[in-house]
């Protein structure tokens, strides 16, 4: 675990490994592990954009001066039970980036949308000296309830044409996200439903942010938004 605590990226890359196909890991001690360190959940349906916003997040996360860890959860291999990468080339400018560490986790037929394990590989990735971690789940299910029990602040992203279901909305998400992200903001329709959620979700302290993950438009005030959860969690 030494190495791991350094932040050696293929000390990281091989307990991972180990704790995705059981090994038994000696635990980490309380006190070697960096509790203020962030888990910033983010979910929503397949299209949303997901990927495309995480990346973006990053970005401004690591031209802030951060390191970043990143867990992509993506569908099992039906044959090799292995990640299928999908949208993760998108993340690709960073992969040899010493600020970011990218690891991709096969949810292995997981009705959770995230594999077992991840709850061991936080604190694996909370003895490393990162600043924030990222979890972008496969989208929206199950899932979202298991990643707003992990994180620290739960991202839930969505489309303007998510507007059809806002009922459907006010019995689950609206109680497991702390951010929503309209993204693709300039679909028509946005302002209606982003002004939709605002009205359900009045005098709560969660936030509604409109992006456009491909020009990086609202970026900053998501990063915003997040920071503005975390304090408000940590008072």
């Amino acid at each position: 675990m030494d190495d791991v605590s350094t932040g050696d990226v293929k000390a990281i890359s091989r307990a991972i490994s180990l704790i995705e196909n059981g090994a038994l890991l000696p635990a980490p001690q309380e006190n070697e592990m960096h509790f203020h360190i962030p888990v910033i959940g983010l979910t929503g349906p397949p299209g949303a954009g997901k990927s495309t916003l995480t990346d973006r997040i990053i970005g401004e996360l690591v031209r802030d001066g951060n390191n970043v860890a990143v867990l992509c959860a993506d569908p099992s291999s039906p044959f090799t039970h292995g990640a299928i990468l999908g949208d993760r080339i998108r993340m690709s400018d960073w992969y040899d980036n010493p600020s970011v560490f990218i690891r991709s986790i096969a949810t292995r037929g997981s009705l959770g949308g995230l594999p077992e394990g991840v709850e061991k590989i936080i604190s694996l990735l909370r003895l490393a000296p990162f600043d924030y971690i990222l979890i972008e789940t496969v989208g929206v299910g199950q899932n979202e309830v298991q990643i707003a029990s992990l994180a620290d602040c739960t991202v839930v992203v969505l489309v303007p044409e998510s507007g059809d279901d806002i009922q459907m909305m006010k019995a689950g998400l609206m109680e497991i996200a702390d951010v929503f992200v309209v993204n693709k903001c300039d679909r028509p329709g946005a302002d209606i439903f982003a002004n939709d959620i605002k009205a359900m979700l009045h005098g709560t302290s969660k936030r509604v942010v409109k992006t456009i993950a491909n020009t990086k438009h609202g970026v900053g005030d998501l990063i915003s938004a997040i920071k503005y959860i975390l304090e408000v969690k940590n008072k």
